[in-house]
C-alpha cells in the first residue's frame, strides 16, 4: 500500500520567544514493512539531521531570533507491506534496554496485579496477545480523559484511554513480567479516520520483535507507519522541545493519511 502524509504542527505564544530548541522525530526510515519514498521538512531554518540513540531519525531545530509562531510541517509518501516481523533494527540494542519501567510505564499494586495473570505465557505471543486483548477490555477506548502526561497507573485507574495509554499500559506489564517492550509512535491509515497520529508497542516474542497495536486489536500492517522507537512517549513523540520567553502557547497539530492511487 501506498500512502501520502501531511502533518502540520502550528505554535502560537502569547509573546515572542526568544530562543527555542526542539526535537524532532517525524521521519519515518526503511524497515521490513515500509519503504521510504519521498519524505519532506518545512521549518523556520534549517533542522539539522542526526540519529538518537534508538536509531531514530532525529532533527534538532534551532529558532535563535524572537518569533511569536512556529510551524512545522512534513509531508511524504511510504511504500508500506505486511511482514511478519519487525525485521532488523537501525541502532543494535539489547532487548534487555527495554525491560527498565519509566515514570511512565511503571506497574504499580493494581496494574502489577492485572499482570500477573499473565505471567504463566509471558514471552510467547499468545501470551502478549491474550494481554492486549485483557487491556482493551479493561479500558475502552475514550478520547479526551487523559492527556500526554498521564502515567500506565493512572490510565489503568480510570479505566479507559487512547492509543497511548493503552500502549504504556501493555509495556508496563510486560516489563512488570520480564519481557522487553518498547513504544512506536507513528501513522495510521483508516478511511475515515478523524485522527491519524497513533501510537502502538513491540514486545519482544521468543527471539524477535512483534508489534501489537493494543487500541486496534490487531498487529501493526501495512496501515502502519512507523515513525520512532523509544522507552516511552517522551522517547519517541514526534515533536520535543525547550523555549525562552513566549509566556503562554497555543499548539494545534493535525495529520493526514491518505492512499496514493498512482
Amino acid at each position: 500500500m501506498r500512502l501520502d502524509v501531511v502533518h502540520t504542527t502550528q505554535y502560537a505564544y502569547d509573546s515572542p520567544v526568544r530562543a527555542s530548541t526542539q526535537y524532532l522525530r517525524l521521519t519515518p526510515r526503511d524497515n521490513a514493512r515500509q519503504s521510504v519514498v519521498s519524505w519532506q521538512i518545512e521549518a523556520p531554518g534549517v533542522p539539522t539531521r542526526t540519529t538518537d540513540g534508538y536509531g531514530n531519525v532525529l532533527h534538532v531545530l534551532t529558532v535563535d531570533k524572537p518569533v511569536s509562531e512556529i510551524r512545522i510541517r512534513v509531508s511524504g509518501t511510504v511504500e508500506t507491506r505486511n511482514a511478519y516481523d519487525e525485521g532488523a533494527d537501525p541502532a543494535p540494542l539489547s532487548p534487555l534496554v527495554f525491560t527498565r519501567p519509566t515514570s511512565l510505564t511503571r506497574a504499580q499494586a493494581e496494574l502489577a496485579a492485572f499482570a500477573e495473570r499473565f505471567r504463566r505465557a509471558a514471552g510467547s505471543r499468545t501470551g502478549m496477545d491474550d494481554l492486549a486483548i485483557a487491556i482493551l477490555k479493561r479500558m475502552p477506548f475514550r478520547s479526551g480523559g487523559t492527556h500526554a502526561g498521564y502515567s500506565a497507573g493512572e490510565a489503568f485507574a480510570l479505566g479507559s484511554g487512547v492509543c497511548q495509554d493503552h500502549t504504556h499500559v501493555f509495556i508496563a506489564c510486560c516489563r512488570h513480567l520480564g519481557v522487553p517492550a518498547r513504544y512506536v509512535s507513528g501513522y495510521l491509515y483508516s478511511e475515515g479516520a478523524q485522527v491519524a497520529s497513533h501510537a502502538w508497542a513491540e514486545a519482544w516474542t521468543t527471539d524477535r520483535w512483534r508489534s501489537f497495536d493494543v487500541a486496534n486489536g490487531r498487529v501493526a500492517g501495512e496501515q502502519h507507519i512507523k515513525l520512532a522507537i523509544g522507552a516511552d512517549y517522551l522517547d519517541a513523540c514526534p515533536i520535543r522541545g525547550t523555549r525562552i520567553g513566549g509566556g503562554g502557547e497555543t499548539m494545534v497539530a493535525v495529520a493526514s493519511v491518505a492512499q496514493n492511487q498512482q
